[in-house]
């Protein structure tokens, strides 16, 4: 074990100390995974080989004026704070545009932040000082200057992999989720489960996070495609909606579920939508055209 990965993973178990000693009451810091506190512990005191999973927590705060809560999602990288922590606060009371400007403010802030420097309790004290103004000011939202120079938004398409995607309440949730958020993109059900999700950065954050809570555990994204635009992003689109494609497949669902997809089918799929090159990045295998 480095020391600098040991020095990393000490820091965040201290900070994580000092959470659950702000907010004591059941369920105020929800772990992802109860036991991956124990888990650091192990690793740490040389009880454990592998690299525990990465600390992801929901953290909700009850902001006084207005009387709302925000949730904050965390995700620490194995090493943070030297590395960017993950944020993503949200609120049923804020709309799209609300929370859209609200995570930018406390990005904006964390980045000010030197490597190094724990910032989990700051990003929620400046929630609890500053979050106020996005629910009060609904009318300033919608209000741009007329000289106010054009807003830089961050366009992103991920590309999600998972081992396999069966159960119907969860394609009905990723279904809910992408037509819920301003995404677009779809998943194809079966034996591998791919999704595809683009639309403005924080849309498809809020997606990934929201089909991940609480513990998919054979799921990662694989490849993820960022542009910065002035605009709505609609050009960038790929796709027109938010689907589920549905493929031929190869067997039948027995004992072992082995109900493999036709990659043949979902690569012409890809190349219909442009998306040839992210075959490899999938599946580790290159591409043959259908004609060859």
């Amino acid at each position: 074990m480095s020391a600098s990965m040991k020095e990393c993973l000490q820091l965040q178990l201290l900070e994580m100390e000092m959470l659950f000693s702000m907010f004591p009451n059941q369920g105020e810091v929800k772990l992802e995974d109860v036991n991956v506190l124990t888990n650091i512990k192990r690793y740490l005191e040389g009880k454990r080989e592998a690299l525990p999973p990465k600390i992801e927590c929901v953290i909700t705060l009850q902001i006084e004026e207005p009387k709302v809560k925000i949730d904050l999602q965390v995700t620490m990288p194995h090493s943070y704070p030297y590395a960017a922590l993950q944020l993503f606060g949200r609120s049923p009371e804020l709309d799209r545009q609300q929370q859209l400007l609200l995570n930018k403010g406390l990005t904006s802030y964390i980045g000010t932040f030197d490597p190094g420097e724990l910032c989990v309790c700051a990003a929620i004290q400046w929630l609890q000082d500053n979050s106020a103004s996005y629910f009060l000011n609904r009318k300033l939202v919608y209000e741009p200057s007329t000289q106010a120079k054009p807003v830089k938004n961050t366009f992103l398409r991920m590309w999600i992999y998972s081992h396999h995607i069966y159960q119907q309440d969860l394609r009905k949730k990723i279904l809910d989720v992408g037509k819920r958020l301003d995404v677009t993109g779809f998943c194809m059900t079966g034996k591998p489960g791919i999704i595809c999700v683009e639309g403005f950065k924080e849309h498809c954050e809020e997606f990934w996070h929201t089909i991940r809570y609480p513990n998919w555990k054979h799921i990662s994204c694989k490849h993820a495609e960022s542009v910065e635009t002035e605009g709505n992003g609609e050009d960038l689109r790929l796709f027109h909606s938010f689907e589920e494609l549905l493929l031929e497949a190869h067997g039948d669902y027995g004992l072992r579920n082995d109900y493999h997809m036709n990659l043949g089918q979902f690569l012409g799929f890809l190349k219909k939508h442009k998306s040839e090159h992210v075959f490899q990045i999938l599946f580790g295998i290159e591409s043959k055209s259908s004609d060859s």
